[in-house]
């Protein structure tokens, strides 16, 4: 029972830790916030943990292969630069567009919000590989073994605590309504330079590894 207590707060925590900095997907769950409401904004975090805990799934069944085959990851890493400057420079124009139309604030759907919320997740590249290296640094500290309440336990954890950013991220910016209308205008700015930050950190791993 310590040993499932333990795996599951290390995890949340790891999982906290590494949603809370500003990135692609908790901005995303403000901005939705800011301009669907924050029930889409919830709706949205609950498809980025949903596809999260989904990732750390498929990390948890294929740790030892990447451990075994590094060219995976140099792949995954390669293809994330594609990714992530693609997206670069999409938020960047997408923001030059709404800069020049007033804001609406207008109750959007919430099944669109999920699948938005999925899709960001999706392209994610980096979950996977985090959690695998998360996952056989636990497995080699004995608290992580692979029987099915482990793996349960890690996911959940694992999915537990991006949501809590999410929601964070959401009730925060909920709030600021005051400076609401300018966080909205100026988030695709945020995501463009964040994806400038994602792109360059990749380069460096793929060419440093």
């Amino acid at each position: 029972m310590t040993q499932l207590l333990t795996l599951f707060l290390a995890t949340f925590s790891a999982a906290f830790l590494a949603s809370a900095p500003p990135g692609l997907l908790n901005v995303n769950a403000a901005k939705t916030s800011v301009e669907k409401g924050k029930s889409n904004g919830i709706i949205f975090g609950l498809g980025v943990a949903l596809m999260v805990m989904l990732q750390v799934y498929l990390a948890v069944r294929i740790a030892k292969y990447l451990l075994r085959n590094p060219e995976v990851i140099a792949m995954l890493l390669q293809l994330a630069i594609v990714v992530f400057g693609v997206l670069a420079i999409f938020f960047f124009f997408k923001a030059k567009k709404s800069n020049s139309e007033p804001l609406q604030f207008v109750e959007g759907k919430k099944r669109s919000s999920f699948s938005k919320g999925l899709f960001l997740a999706a392209i994610n590249l980096l979950t996977v590989p985090y959690y695998s290296g998360l996952n056989t640094l636990f497995n080699s500290q004995g608290f992580m073994d692979y029987e099915i309440i482990d793996e349960v336990i890690f996911i959940l954890a694992a999915g537990l605590g991006t949501f809590l950013v999410m929601y964070l991220y959401v009730f925060y910016f909920n709030k600021m309504e005051c400076k609401s209308n300018r966080f909205s205008k100026n988030s695709n700015y945020i995501l463009s330079g964040l994806m400038l930050v994602l792109l360059c950190i990749t380069l460096i791993r793929v060419f440093y590894h």
